[in-house]
């Protein structure tokens, strides 16, 4: 079954306001959301919603989000697009961390964490802003002060896990509310090597009986979207271990603010932010007292 894309062009104002309308009505669920730039000098733009096939699209939350605007749908073969882009995609560093493909085996070197993922059916290869950055956070978080345990929440390709396993050495759980997902993760963690530290596991948030033998955690990295880290704000505050670190991710510069304050609230502290492009990862604790 291909994917189905609907879209519509027009103004940047216009084709904006819509991509705001299609995240509140979509991204929650997972879909992926675009806005892309046509034509500058026309004031051309495209706001696009991708799903995995016709019967994902619920007709009456699609037509209001277009409203008034009439979407246009195409229908995209069943490529595994990420496969083919494969031979394209350079080894990504982050720190200590190397991010390769089998094909770039050559590129480690004799100090790097190697962690080889190739391009398949679950999101992280390394290369968007939000995985590097979330490798470069952990590493520094990790080295000033090592966790007892962690939690990689909304794993896709588990990189984050496989990377806080072999720095850090300690018991790893592993979750994505996609089930395709979490059998990519324990492909890949069996690839690395890492399957005696790392346990993935399907799960709706915090939802699942994984997290009773785990939880609290002494590190939770979530690299999802800005509006359901908000909303899981309590449940992550719950589940943090006293002096716990917290790296989220997934977030463009312009919710920083907006998530921050979700977190504050909880009685988590922002301590640092690191950018990428247009966007960020965020380190919180659960106190301010100056770190370790």
């Amino acid at each position: 079954m291909g994917q189905v894309r609907y879209f519509a062009r027009g103004g940047k104002q216009v084709t904006q306001a819509l991509y705001e309308r299609l995240d509140a009505a979509f991204a929650d669920e997972g879909w992926p959301i675009a806005h892309i730039e046509i034509d500058e000098d026309a004031d051309l733009h495209e706001a696009s919603v991708y799903f995995e096939g016709e019967g994902d699209a619920d007709a009456q939350t699609l037509d209001a989000a277009f409203a008034p605007l009439e979407p246009t749908r195409e229908d995209l073969p069943d490529i595994d697009w990420m496969a083919q882009v494969l031979a394209d995609l350079k080894p990504v560093r982050a720190g200590r961390f190397l991010v390769h493909g089998a094909h770039d085996r050559d590129k480690v070197r004799p100090h790097d964490l190697s962690i080889e993922i190739e391009a398949g059916q679950a999101f992280g290869t390394g290369h968007h802003g939000t995985t590097a950055g979330c490798l470069s956070m952990i590493e520094e978080v990790v080295r000033r002060r090592r966790p007892v345990n962690a939690l990689d929440l909304g794993t896709g390709s588990a990189v984050l896990a496989i990377a806080i396993a072999k720095l850090a050495r300690v018991p790893v759980l592993a979750t994505d509310i996609d089930p395709v997902a979490t059998l990519v993760a324990r492909e890949n963690i069996r690839a690395n090597g890492q399957h005696n530290f790392v346990r993935a596991e399907t799960a709706k948030g915090f939802d699942g009986p994984a997290f009773a033998a785990y939880a609290p955690f002494s590190l939770i990295v979530a690299n999802i979207l800005a509006r359901p880290l908000m909303m899981l704000a309590p449940q992550m505050a719950r589940q943090l271990a006293p002096g716990g670190d917290l790296v989220l991710s997934g977030i463009l510069a312009k919710q920083r603010d907006a998530v921050l304050a979700a977190y504050r609230v909880q009685g988590l502290f922002h301590r640092k932010t690191l950018r990428r492009d247009e966007w960020v990862t965020l380190h919180l604790t659960r106190n301010d007292r100056p770190l370790d």
